[in-house]
């Protein structure tokens, strides 16, 4: 029952919607930090959800954090009519950026699993 919940709230905490955060941060202030915080945040996620779960949680909440981005990425496409969709993200259009951002986003979390897996090994020795 312990890892359902903890499950549970490593999934609701995935559902921000961490791409789309990272580039608003980009467009309006030319920032990259959040880029950075999501690449900690998620890093931080899969290791929890790793360690105290299993890898369930980051499957589910890394779809669920790019389906709300990509909802909003749609919403600021449909609102912004200079920068956001005209060119910004050259040579990449918001959308494909999405993709290619989440899918890079992985490799720290796979890192982080990683790392979640050895020292679950070791605690248990």
């Amino acid at each position: 029952m312990r890892k359902i919940v903890i499950g549970i709230l490593i999934v609701c905490l995935y559902c921000f919607p961490f791409v789309y955060f990272s580039m608003y941060q980009d467009f309006a202030n030319r920032s990259m930090l959040g880029y950075l915080m999501m690449i900690v945040m998620t890093s931080l996620f899969a290791f929890l959800g790793k360690f105290l779960c299993n890898s369930i949680p980051f499957i589910i909440g890394n779809i669920v954090s790019a389906v709300i981005s990509f909802y909003f990425i749609g919403k600021m496409e449909d609102t912004l009519e200079i920068g956001w969709d005209g060119g910004y993200f050259k040579p990449f259009s918001p959308s494909q950026l999405l993709v290619i951002v989440s899918v890079l986003n992985l490799i720290p979390q796979f890192f982080a699993m990683k790392l979640a897996n050895r020292y679950k090994n070791n605690v248990k020795e």
